[in-house]
């Protein structure tokens, strides 16, 4: 199967955004408007970088009304939104990613639905090959803005 090109939206300077809160989730909910299922969106960061104000922000895009929280303890939550589910992943606890499997991660990841997952790195090779990757940082000159890389 081809992978798909994904919608990131504009306003990147040389590839890479230097954003405040306020335009990161701006930016989220620009990106949660023009996706289309299915689609599978890693997050990427250290601890409290914004990864789950940014997951918050392309589901109010995406058109879900209920409150988003961090599943941090629970692992994933689903969502219902006009065009499909929406599961927002946190592999923070994972110990391996042999767990995936108890989550249903093979059905959540190839189901017709929007896929938000922070902390990607622990599932290893388990990511879709056509995932959307966006990576989140500290500027370091600035503790308002943070970097973001997509695509």
């Amino acid at each position: 199967m081809p992978a798909r090109r994904h919608v990131v939206p504009p306003r990147a300077d040389r590839g890479h955004l230097k954003l405040t809160e306020e335009e990161l989730r701006e930016w989220g909910e620009e990106l949660g408007r023009s996706s289309i299922p299915p689609l599978v969106v890693t997050l990427t960061g250290e601890l409290g970088v914004g990864k789950t104000t940014l997951a918050r922000a392309i589901c109010r895009g995406y058109g879900v009304e209920e409150e988003v929280t961090s599943p941090t303890y629970a692992l994933i939550h689903e969502y219902r939104a006009p065009r499909s589910a929406v599961f927002h992943i946190d592999l923070y606890r994972l110990d391996s990613p042999d767990q995936l499997t108890n989550l249903g991660w093979d059905e959540v990841v190839s189901s017709r639905s929007l896929v938000l997952i922070e902390w990607p790195e622990r599932a290893a090779d388990r990511l879709p090959d056509d995932h959307l990757p966006i990576d989140l940082d500290y500027l370091p000159s600035d503790p308002t803005r943070r970097i973001l890389l997509a695509g």
